[in-house]
C-alpha cells in the first residue's frame, strides 16, 4: 500500500494550486469569454472589422454638402432675365420723329411780288471722266481742280452760298438774303459728290444742295453715294433734295406713277435725315403742268429745271432756271457766266 507523507502531499498540492492560479489569470485576460485559448486567438480578429465599419457613415455628410451648392445657380439666372427686357424697352421710345411736330412754316408770298437775281449753279459728276467716256459724261464731269478754282473765286469775290429753302423764304418776303447769294446744286447723287465735292465745300466754308435719285441708294449702287454719306453731309449743313426714285421721264398723265416717283423719293430721304425735304429736281429737266402740280401737292417748296437763267420769283418757284457748269469750262468762262446773267 502506498503511503503518502505530509511532505509528499504538499509536493502534489502545490503544482495543482499553480495550475488553478494560471487558469484564473487566463480567464481574466479573455474578458469573460469562457472559450479555450485557441478560440480567443481567433476572436482577437473579430474587433478589427468594427474599425472597418466605423468610416462607413462618413460618406453620408459628404453627399449632403455636395447637394447644398446646387440651388445656388438658381438666383444667378433670375436677375439675368429681369435685366433683358429693361434694356430692350429703352430704345423703343427713341424712334419718335422729333422734327415732325416742328416743321418750318410754309413760306407764303407777301403782298408785294419779290424777284431776285440769284444764280443757281448746276453740277453732276465731280471727277475726271474715264478715257472711254461718251460726250455726255465728259460734258457733265467737272474736275476737282476746276471745281476748287471756282470755289476759290466765289470766296474771293464775296459770294455767300445759301440753301434753296432760304431762297424761297426770300421770294415770299419772309427772310432777307446775304449780299451776293449763290446756290450750288448737284444732281443725281454720284459717289464723287461725297468723295470730292463735299470735302472741298467744307474747306471753303460753303454749303450746297444735293438732289439724289433714291433707288440706286436703296440698292447700294457703288456709282452713287450711300445713305450714310447723305446723312453725314446733311449733318454737316448740306441741303438734301429729291430727284425722283428712278430718274424716269416725268412728262406723264399717270398720276399714280408721278406720285410714286415724286413723293416716294421724298419719303425715302426724309426717313433717313428726319427732316422735311423741300427741293425737287425734274429728271433731265422734263416736266409738265401736271408734274409741277404733283410736286406742289407733295409739299415741296421749290423745283429746279435745266433752263438757263438766274431770275427767280415766288410765282415760278416750281420751275426755277439754273446755270449749267460744263466739264470744258475754264475759270474765265465760269466767271463770264456769273457776270453776264440773263
Amino acid at each position: 500500500m502506498f503511503t503518502l507523507s505530509r511532505s509528499g502531499l504538499a509536493s502534489l498540492i502545490f503544482p495543482l494550486l499553480l495550475i488553478l492560479v494560471l487558469a484564473g489569470s487566463a480567464s481574466s485576460h479573455a474578458e469573460g469569454y469562457a472559450v479555450p485559448m485557441n478560440v480567443l486567438g481567433t476572436a482577437t480578429a473579430t474587433p478589427s472589422p468594427t474599425a472597418t465599419f466605423s468610416p462607413t457613415p462618413s460618406p453620408t455628410p459628404t453627399r449632403t454638402d455636395t447637394a447644398t451648392p446646387s440651388p445656388s445657380p438658381t438666383p444667378t439666372r433670375t436677375p439675368t432675365h429681369t435685366a433683358t427686357p429693361t434694356a430692350t424697352a429703352t430704345p423703343t421710345a427713341t424712334p419718335t420723329f422729333t422734327p415732325t411736330p416742328t416743321p418750318q412754316p410754309t413760306p407764303v408770298a407777301g403782298a408785294a411780288s419779290i424777284e431776285g437775281r440769284v444764280p443757281i449753279l448746276m453740277y453732276h459728276f465731280l471727277s475726271i471722266p474715264p478715257a472711254n467716256a461718251d460726250i455726255y459724261r465728259r460734258d457733265l464731269s467737272v474736275s476737282p481742280e476746276n471745281f476748287e478754282a471756282q470755289l476759290a473765286y466765289l470766296k474771293d469775290a464775296g459770294y455767300t452760298t445759301i440753301h434753296l429753302s432760304d431762297l424761297v423764304y426770300f421770294l415770299a418776303g419772309v427772310r432777307d438774303l446775304p449780299p451776293k447769294p449763290i446756290v450750288i446744286s448737284f444732281d443725281d447723287g454720284y459717289a464723287d459728290n461725297y468723295t470730292n465735292a463735299f470735302p472741298l465745300l467744307e474747306k471753303y466754308g460753303f454749303v450746297a444742295t444735293f438732289s439724289v435719285v433714291t433707288d440706286p441708294l436703296d440698292f447700294g449702287d457703288p456709282r452713287y453715294m450711300s445713305w450714310d454719306n447723305i446723312i453725314e453731309m446733311h449733318a454737316a449743313g448740306m441741303e438734301i433734295g429729291a430727284h425722283s426714285k428712278r430718274h424716269y421721264d416725268l412728262r406723264s398723265d399717270d398720276t399714280d406713277f408721278l406720285v410714286y416717283e415724286i413723293l416716294g423719293s421724298k419719303e425715302a430721304i426724309e426717313a433717313r435725315i428726319d427732316e422735311p425735304v423741300r427741293v425737287f429736281v425734274y429728271p433731265s429737266g422734263k416736266y409738265t403742268p401736271l408734274t409741277a402740280k404733283v410736286v406742289a401737292s407733295a409739299n415741296y417748296w421749290v423745283a429746279l429745271t435745266t433752263q438757263y437763267g438766274a431770275m427767280e420769283t415766288h410765282a415760278t418757284r416750281f420751275e426755277l432756271p439754273r446755270i449749267r457748269i460744263r466739264g470744258a469750262d475754264t475759270l474765265t468762262q465760269f466767271i463770264n457766266k456769273l457776270e453776264n446773267l440773263p
